[in-house]
């Protein structure tokens, strides 16, 4: 009988859900005492449907507690699918990029390929150019034996004409020369400044594997160190390939190299050297001038300036071949840092170029950026000059006798960073113009302790280095 009681309420209770007020209408019957041997399985009834109560309750809380979970999760399964569309969206417009990318590169490419043959083309008329020239010469030469031969009497007019017109040629073959030289140099650094752009675009496009290989070479193990202090003190040793050598500092950071110091390189086209490579966290840069206690006379021949001179590990002038060996392999960067006795440091960086030595190692360079005023805006287009070759503009004397040093002077400028070192900032101005000397403007001038000279590749700058 207690079973039977049982079964039917759990259904009425399964079937209508409990809560308070079915608890108050739940109230049994009063059962007269006499009837209570009668009833008395109905107590426990009682009982047991008040656990059943209590059940209910706590059921329905653990209902609300897991209905607020699932909430929850719903609003963090929101976020992401938002987080998704967010990533699949900037994945599909660097996708974009990537092949904005690609049709520029075949554009380059293409343009390259043109001015490549274009300056095939130049270069095979300009070897027939100087064929002619030749044969004109010797028609030259023969004319004037003839003229010596004759010059006792009157030259027929027949030869004068002869002579008249070839002159004209002359002059004209000339100037188709130096037409041509001009447009193939103007093609030269066209087809230099497309390659500066092709490698650009594909050192973006391989970025990925250029960050591969840049982990692998962070790994520089100790056997690949060895070698590297071996070329170090070996370096005209033939046991070893020098096309494998960096370029420039830049190359030696990319290969792994993180400790300043000096490094063999071996630019295009150039024997190997050494280098004072300074590494920092986003690069290496190559020293090419560095004084900081006076060590070494800075008062120096065409020579020495020509080839370099100090000591890496405190002053030193790197060399104009040198300089110029870097320079010719792309567009760089030139820092120059100065420490004055009151200011501080400050930096300046500028676009640089090197001429030849034909052209007395001309300066081409446009202020960028830096805390350090310009004081060079009026060397550049400037020859170098020093005490024994003088190409500085100046009417009234050698700038680089009168001041001591090597530079790029303009009738002596405003700069020269190869001047005599001082201990001390001098008083007197023409003390000053002797010494390491850096005048921006009227009002003032810096009188550094210290000066500092780098090149960096243009393609790695994207900040102060």
């Amino acid at each position: 009988m207690m079973l039977t009681y049982f079964f039917a309420f759990f259904a009425l209770t399964v079937a209508f859900p409990i809560n308070d007020r079915l608890e108050e209408d739940l109230v049994l019957p009063q059962i007269p005492e006499e009837a209570n041997s009668r009833f008395a399985m109905l107590e426990d009834v009682r009982l047991l449907a008040n656990g059943l109560l209590q059940l209910g309750h706590s059921l329905k809380e653990f209902a609300h507690k897991t209905k607020g979970q699932i909430n929850d999760i719903f609003q963090k399964l929101s976020f992401f699918n938002k987080s998704f569309y967010q990533l699949s969206a900037v994945a599909s417009e660097i996708r974009e990029e990537k092949e904005t990318l690609r049709k520029t590169t075949d554009v380059l490419k293409a343009n390259n390929e043109e001015v490549l043959s274009l300056s095939h083309k130049m270069s095979s008329r300009m070897s027939g150019l100087l064929q002619d020239r030749s044969q004109l010469q010797r028609k030259v030469v023969e004319l004037e034996e003839k003229l010596s031969s004759l010059s006792h009497n009157q030259l027929p007019e027949e030869q004068m004409a002869e002579l008249t017109a070839l002159k004209d040629v002359i002059d004209a073959q000339e100037k188709s020369i130096i037409d041509l030289l001009k447009a193939m140099k103007e093609q030269h650094e066209q087809l230099n400044h497309q390659k500066i752009k092709l490698k650009i675009l594909e050192e973006k496009l391989d970025e990925d594997n250029v960050q591969e290989t840049s982990k692998r070479s962070v790994s520089f193990n100790t056997e690949t160190l060895g070698v590297m202090e071996y070329l170090l003190n070996n370096s005209t040793s033939a046991n070893f390939d020098t096309n494998d050598l960096a370029k420039d500092c830049q190359e030696v950071f990319r290969r792994g190299v993180r400790v300043s110091g000096v490094y063999p390189i071996k630019p295009n086209e150039s024997l190997p050297f050494n280098v004072y490579c300074e590494m920092a966290a986003e690069g290496g840069s190559t020293v090419i001038q560095r004084r900081n206690d006076g060590s070494v006379d800075f008062d120096q021949t065409w020579e020495k300036y020509e080839n370099g001179f100090g000591d890496f590990n405190r002053d030193f002038w790197l060399g104009l071949q040198k300089i110029l060996a870097i320079t010719r392999q792309g567009d760089y960067i030139l820092r120059i840092e100065l420490d004055d006795w009151k200011l501080g440091r400050r930096f300046a960086d500028y676009q640089f170029t090197l001429g030849g030595p034909t052209s007395h190692y001309t300066l081409h360079l446009e202020h960028m950026a830096g805390d350090l005023p310009d004081a060079m805006n009026n060397n550049t287009n400037m020859g170098f000059s020093t005490k024994d070759q003088d190409h500085d503009n100046n009417g009234d004397g050698n700038c680089a006798q009168n001041y001591s040093g090597g530079w790029w002077f303009n009738a002596c400028g405003n700069s020269n960073l190869n001047g005599k070192y001082t201990h001390g900032r001098q008083r007197g101005r023409s003390e000053r113009r002797k010494g390491i000397y850096w005048k921006p403007s009227a009002k003032g001038s810096f009188s550094p302790r210290s000066t500092k000279m780098s090149l960096r590749p243009a393609s790695s700058v994207r900040g102060p280095h």
